[in-house]
């Protein structure tokens, strides 16, 4: 197999405090993460406690703390609690409703392929994408999914670090491997498709 350019993982995850967190080069926050995402599951899904009371209960919790540590700060001459000004700004506003306006843009050209167009590839595409999501969520509900997510986001990119020429090497060989499959299915499938 050809030589492969090292790129740094950590690069390649913004080079941040997430990639610190999700590398754990920063252990503490890779364990909170872990144990909070662990509390919140066992209470969502096996201890089955309700979101919206949790929720609930929570804000309610903060808000009791918040006034009566107000209430004595006025009567014991202590500050009030250090509470940031809590604004969205228009800026990340407009980003998050421009990376919206992408995605939903893209998804509406695939549905116009297949109603307008009569794209057979692309509704095998997206059927076949849309079967594979049901399929995999008939197995866990949405929490276990997140929880599954969380917790290989933060074991894939330790372990590709730590193997990652291996890991390279292995998928070399399986992207040549599925290149020819490709060109066979390609082949195929352009064959099915004349026939009708």
């Amino acid at each position: 197999m050809g030589e492969f350019r090292r790129i740094s993982v950590h690069d390649a995850l913004g080079g941040g405090a997430v990639a610190d967190t999700l590398l754990w080069r920063k252990w503490y926050g890779g364990v909170m993460l872990l144990t909070g995402s662990t509390v919140m599951w066992f209470l969502f899904e096996r201890a089955g406690y309700n979101f919206l009371s949790f929720v609930a209960n929570t804000l309610l919790l903060l808000a009791v703390i918040l006034f009566f540590w107000a209430k004595s700060a006025s009567l014991l001459n202590r500050p009030l609690p250090p509470i940031p000004d809590m604004d969205i700004s228009e800026e990340s506003v407009l980003i998050a409703a421009d990376e919206m306006r992408v995605r939903v843009n893209s998804a509406l050209a695939a549905l116009h392929e297949i109603a307008v167009d009569g794209n057979l590839r692309t509704l095998i595409l997206v059927a076949g994408g849309l079967w594979l999501v049901s399929y995999i969520g008939s197995f866990f509900n949405f929490l276990t999914l997140i929880y599954i997510g969380v917790l290989l986001s933060l074991s894939v990119p330790f372990l590709y670090d730590s193997f990652q020429s291996q890991i390279d090497e292995k998928l070399a060989e399986g992207f040549l491997t599925d290149k020819r499959i490709s060109k066979a299915a390609t082949f195929v499938f352009d064959l099915a498709i004349s026939g009708f």
